[in-house]
């Protein structure tokens, strides 16, 4: 199972990284996505759904749905933070191609980008290690 351990996780499995390479010095921004195992339980993704962009919302906060062939999935908020991007290649009216999710979990395949409502949050969820032990218990 492929966990990089720059990440870091929720129980819900997602995953979130600070963007290094954000412009706005005044904003903390990171990329959330869906981690390797979940990609890879839900199998083939078919639809991403996101119609959260602008909006502040909290940890835990349902920020968008992936659907598969077989099932729907909600995606949580893994802390607080105002959404400012949807990935257009696996949108709908952009690439559409969901895919990517399944391809690349932890690059072309991110779903958003948020501006962090308070960076501490972050030390506040699961390492690598940590969600490892999780999805192997």
């Amino acid at each position: 199972m492929n966990l990089p351990e720059d990440l870091r996780y929720t129980n819900e499995h997602e995953w979130i990284k600070i963007d290094q390479n954000a412009s706005d010095d005044d904003k903390i921004i990171a990329i959330i996505g869906i981690t390797d195992f979940a990609q890879s339980e839900l199998g083939d993704l078919v639809y991403v759904e996101v119609d959260t962009v602008g909006e502040m919302l909290q940890k835990d906060d349902i920020f968008g749905t992936v659907e598969a062939v077989k099932t729907t999935s909600d995606l949580f908020m893994p802390i607080s933070g105002t959404v400012l991007a949807f990935n257009e290649a696996i949108s709908e009216t952009g690439g559409d191609n969901p895919a990517l999710i399944n391809e690349d979990p932890y690059g072309k395949g991110w779903i958003i980008k948020i501006e962090v409502d308070d960076p501490a949050d972050i030390d506040t969820l699961l390492t690598a290690e940590e969600y490892e032990n999780l999805i192997s218990g």
